[in-house]
Parts: structure tokens; C-alpha cells; sequence
């Protein structure tokens, strides 16, 4: 991974702390894994792995796995559980003709430079490889980032911050990698609402403190004001959270 100047749109990882507030992201992850139809024997790279959740599942279908993630924390935590974890830039893959195919799930959007990705996993694929993703598409969270903008706006922050992510639309990604020269298997938006059991804060804090920490002294000020933004849209009566998702998922293949 190169090297470069921290911002205060960069985020950190916890890998104990997205096991105990963000473990729905891995345990929704059955849908793409069907898409993927992984075989004994495969060569599979995981791109965005996390912790490893999702490739130690894959060993144990019998698939050779290497795993990348950009966060130390992270990779640590995947190599724990035995798998062959890399520090690598999703964005800068250095992997040539290596894979069956490549995988990812709830990563791409963090990747922003979506070019750089499509063309590293072009590159790591074997002729007749696929490329099987899901993350966040046209639309996700989109009452989240909502709520966050308007308080920046109102306490004079950088409201930038509040969405770092790359969501397109099926129309967008698919032309993205048609230019690249894949072709097409199928893609599509789902939305998909999604319970968070530590609720909306600590979703915030896990995913966007960044955009808080902006505020200094105000940052819990700032967290609580946006949570009760959204409270009317996404919290029922029992005070159980969801989050406005909607996941972009598809398959390709390299010709």
C-alpha cells in the first residue's frame, strides 16, 4: 500500500469494534455468495476482506484464498483466523492472471478511484475469470448522509466529509466495466433495510467518525443531533434502528 498524507476523510478500523457493531455486514453476505458459486479447487482473491470472515468460509469450501485489505487492524485480524492476508491498496492490486476469480463484498464503495479497481482486477484474473461484488449502490443511506449534511451545514463544517463513498447506479458501474472490457453477466440495485443491534450511534461512530471528530469539543453534540434527525424515518417504536441501504450487486466476466 503507498504511503501517503492522512486527511480527515480517512478512516480507521477496529476489527473488535466492527465485530461487535457491524457484524450484519459479513452475515448479509449469502445473496452474493450464491452469485459467486465458489468450487473446491478455485483460486480466489477476496478484495476488501475485513477480517476474514467471509474467506475463512471459503477455505472451508475447499478454495485457495489470498485476502487484501488497506486497514492493518484488519489484516491482523484475518491472518488470526488463518488466512492469507495482504496489506494492498484495493485501488493498486498487483496481482497478474492469478484468479478463478475475485470477489468482494461491502468494500468497492470505499474505493473511490473505481477505474484503478476494474483495471487491477482485469489484471488478476485469469481469461474466463469472474469479478462477483456487492456494496453500496445508487441510493444507500441516503437519509444517513442526508441528516449529516444538514447538521455540517448548520455548524459550519466541511459536509464533504459525511459521504466519501462511491455508489452508483447499475447503468454507471456496468458501463465502467464494459470499458474495461468486461462482459456483463448480470447486476442490479437491492435495496435492503438493515437492523442495526447497537443502533444508529454507534453505526455513525463506527462508520463516520471522521465527520464528527470535525466538530471537536461539539462532536457528541453533533452525533446526537443527527441520530435524532433520523430517528423519525428510521427508528420504529421499539426503538429498534435500520439503516437505509441498498446494495448494488453483479458479476462479470473477462472474456
Amino acid at each position: 500500500m503507498s504511503a501517503k498524507l492522512r486527511t480527515a476523510h480517512d478512516q480507521d478500523w477496529s476489527a473488535s469494534s466492527y465485530q461487535t457493531h457491524a457484524r450484519f455486514v459479513s452475515d448479509l453476505s449469502v445473496a452474493v455468495m450464491e452469485w459467486l458459486a465458489p468450487r473446491p479447487g478455485e483460486r480466489i482473491l477476496d478484495l476488501g476482506c475485513g477480517d476474514g470472515v467471509i474467506a475463512e468460509d471459503l477455505m472451508a469450501r475447499g478454495v485457495d484464498v489470498i485476502g487484501v485489505d488497506s486497514s492493518p487492524d484488519f489484516v491482523t485480524a484475518a491472518q488470526a483466523r488463518g488466512v492469507d492476508a495482504r496489506l494492498m491498496d484495493g485501488q493498486r492490486l498487483t496481482f497478474d492472471s492469478e484468479f478463478d476469480a475475485v470477489f468482494s463484498n461491502a468494500a468497492l464503495h470505499w474505493m473511490t478511484d473505481a477505474a484503478a479497481v476494474t483495471t487491477g482486477v482485469w489484471r488478476a484474473l485469469r481469461p474466463g475469470g469472474r469479478f462477483v461484488a456487492e456494496f453500496g449502490g445508487h441510493g444507500n443511506v441516503a437519509a444517513i448522509v442526508t441528516a449529516m449534511r444538514a447538521v455540517g451545514l448548520r455548524r459550519g463544517g466541511d459536509i464533504t466529509i459525511a459521504a466519501p463513498w462511491y455508489f452508483p447506479s447499475p447503468e454507471i458501474y456496468g458501463a465502467l466495466l464494459a470499458s474495461h472490457g468486461f462482459g456483463l453477466r448480470r447486476i442490479g440495485l437491492f435495496p435492503r433495510p438493515t437492523d442495526l443491534p447497537t443502533g444508529m450511534a454507534e453505526w455513525l461512530k463506527l462508520f463516520r467518525a471522521p465527520f464528527f471528530a470535525q466538530f471537536g469539543p461539539q462532536a457528541d453534540d453533533a452525533l446526537h443531533e443527527t441520530v435524532e434527525l433520523l430517528r423519525p424515518a428510521l427508528c420504529d417504536g421499539n426503538s429498534k434502528w435500520t439503516a437505509d441501504y441498498v446494495r448494488l450487486r453483479v458479476e462479470a466476466v473477462k472474456p
